[in-house]
């Protein structure tokens, strides 16, 4: 009998623990569009939410496209970044570093504490999933919009 009772509550719980554990699809288009806070982006900014963090992804993820010339204020993540470029051709700079020509098909990586921005070129769009990391509730930490001399020259970025 006592065997019998153990093999039901195993059942019972690994029942429960499947359905804690199901498949999620989110619907295309299932969160609003949204336009790129002017102060965190310049030009004409797209985000589309993908998903939220959650207690196994620990990310967020968005589709972000920028129209030729829109680009992000320069930013920091506390746990990294992974840039998926899905259309366009694109720049990234890391603080004290050259601007970097990113294209569609590529991954880029940033890591924890880099400060730097990314966008569109200034003559072609760009578009990218962002998935950023958490830590501590937080996935991201906003600094100053690019300047234009910035954004378009090789300057190096203000303190």
């Amino acid at each position: 009998m006592k065997k019998l009772i153990a093999a039901a509550s195993l059942v019972i719980l690994s029942t429960a623990i499947a359905r804690a554990q199901t498949i999620e699809i989110t619907p295309n288009a299932s969160a609003p569009s949204a336009l790129g806070d002017a102060k965190l982006f310049s030009g004409h900014v797209v985000v589309d939410s993908l998903f939220p963090a959650n207690e196994f992804t620990h990310g967020t993820g968005g589709h972000v496209t920028f129209a030729p010339g829109a680009r992000t204020a320069w930013h920091t993540h506390p746990a990294g970044q992974m840039l998926i470029v899905t259309s366009g051709k694109g720049w990234v700079q890391q603080e004290g570093g050259e601007k970097r020509e990113i294209n569609s098909g590529n991954v880029v990586w940033i890591p924890v504490g880099v400060n730097h921005w990314h966008g569109a070129t200034n003559k072609t769009g760009m578009g990218h999933i962002a998935i950023s990391y958490m830590k501590e509730g937080k996935n991201v930490e906003w600094g100053k919009l690019v300047t234009d001399e910035e954004f378009v020259g090789q300057v190096p970025p203000r303190d």
